[in-house]
């Protein structure tokens, strides 16, 4: 949040917090996609509609590639050539996956089903009391 002041010609001022852009995000959780530069692919299971993470792991990104902040940022079931993670991306990063290659983050079959297409659905949540 960025708070600004506005000034009057009295010379007083009042302070308040700027209002957010309005952002939509291009994907959807159960969307499989991949890194635009890096050869990683997974399917999304949060969204942040900007970004959400720490400043530490902001400033360990490349100057050079970081993106900006004010975007949605995707968590992903992940996985590359050697192995599966959890990432987080910058949607100015990601594209779709229309590979249609399964997904073997073992983390999937918990929290998603496949339907008839091979679109990815959450599974429906069971409480018990």
């Amino acid at each position: 949040m960025a708070f600004e002041a506005l000034r009057f010609a009295t010379g007083s001022a009042i302070s308040y917090i700027r209002p957010m852009k309005a952002c939509v995000a291009k994907y959807a959780i159960g969307q499989v996609v991949r890194h635009r530069i890096f050869p990683f692919r997974g399917i999304i299971f949060d969204v942040d509609p900007v970004f959400n993470n720490t400043e530490e792991w902001w400033l360990a990104i490349p100057e050079a590639v970081r993106p900006a902040k004010d975007q949605p940022f995707y968590h992903l079931f992940a996985e590359n050539a050697e192995t599966e993670y959890v990432a987080y991306v910058s949607e100015q990063n990601l594209l779709p996956d229309d590979s249609g290659a399964p997904l073997r983050h073992p983390n999937v079959k918990d929290v998603f089903e496949q339907d008839k297409t091979g679109a990815y659905r959450l599974r429906p949540i069971i409480v018990t009391n």
